[in-house]
């Protein structure tokens, strides 16, 4: 029987923090082995290194191989790519992002975050013209693209229809003062939650998790969850995979929260 709903990952950004040793690893892990741990408790990590400088081939394989079969990485494109005033001149540096080695992660190769600054507006012609710079598949692994935009002129429903046309999907920010779209726009979801409190153990409250699992099955169903902001009609409904991290916020809270979601939401 086909499942009814699609598949929700969960985790967090990077896996290199000092304040994590002792609070989520285990006193005496050997750094090298941080990354063996964390994949063993998550379902996915976004990798923050590849927005600020090129990564060697042989370190995506390392890292497909120290972590489990069914584990995915989230990778941020090159800010090379997405800070610069005018979008339709990406293409060689889309290139080099694309093609420094990355498809060496192989099947564990999940969505790409396309990261705008908080000051690039909402231009329709040129960011299609990005968006046209994207390819779908890069030796015969599959691409999933993602964009993270922080400026209020992105909250229309022109840009919904935008990236609806060309399969990306819209990258939800959630609790941060980003403006919100929670649009579904592409065939998986993408979430990015920023609330976390080193006061909350589990890095936010019972009713925090409780809504931010509800929402992970929501979307995994083909719904959009409650209390979200949209700016266009929903999309038809159908499972979706999902792709949710416990971002920024009390950070070292933040392996916590990301594992009582996994766990809350698995099933």
């Amino acid at each position: 029987m086909a499942a009814r709903t699609g598949r929700i990952r969960i985790g967090i950004g990077g896996w290199v923090f000092e304040p994590w040793r002792g609070a989520f690893y285990p006193g005496g892990l050997p750094q090298k082995r941080e990354l063996e741990y964390a994949s063993g408790k998550l379902t996915s990590i976004e990798i923050n290194g590849t927005y600020y400088g090129s990564q060697k081939p042989e370190s995506f394989a390392k890292w497909r191989e120290e972590t489990p079969d069914d584990f995915v990485f989230a990778l941020k494109g090159s800010r090379f790519c997405t800070n610069r005033r005018v979008l339709a001149e990406a293409g060689p540096s889309v290139e080099k992002f694309l093609t420094s080695g990355l498809t060496e992660l192989r099947h564990k190769l999940g969505p790409i975050n396309w990261q705008f600054a908080p000051t690039k507006k909402f231009d329709p012609a040129d960011f299609e013209a990005f968006l046209k710079l994207l390819p779908k598949e890069l030796d015969g692994i599959a691409l999933r693209h993602a964009v993270e935009v922080r400026h209020d002129s992105f909250r229309v429903p022109d840009f919904v229809a935008l990236l609806r046309g060309y399969g990306v999907a819209a990258i939800t920010s959630a609790d941060a003062d980003y403006p919100q779209i929670a649009d579904v726009t592409a065939p998986f979801v993408y979430a990015r939650i920023m609330g976390t409190q080193e006061a909350e153990p589990k890095g936010y409250s019972e009713a925090g998790l409780g809504r931010w699992a509800k929402a992970a099955q929501a979307w995994a169903e083909g719904g959009v969850p409650e209390g979200l902001e949209t700016v266009a009609p929903a999309a038809p409904r159908e499972k979706r995979d999902v792709f949710l991290y416990v971002i920024s916020g009390g950070k070292v809270r933040n392996p916590a929260a990301a594992m009582e979601l996994i766990a809350r939401t698995a099933g």
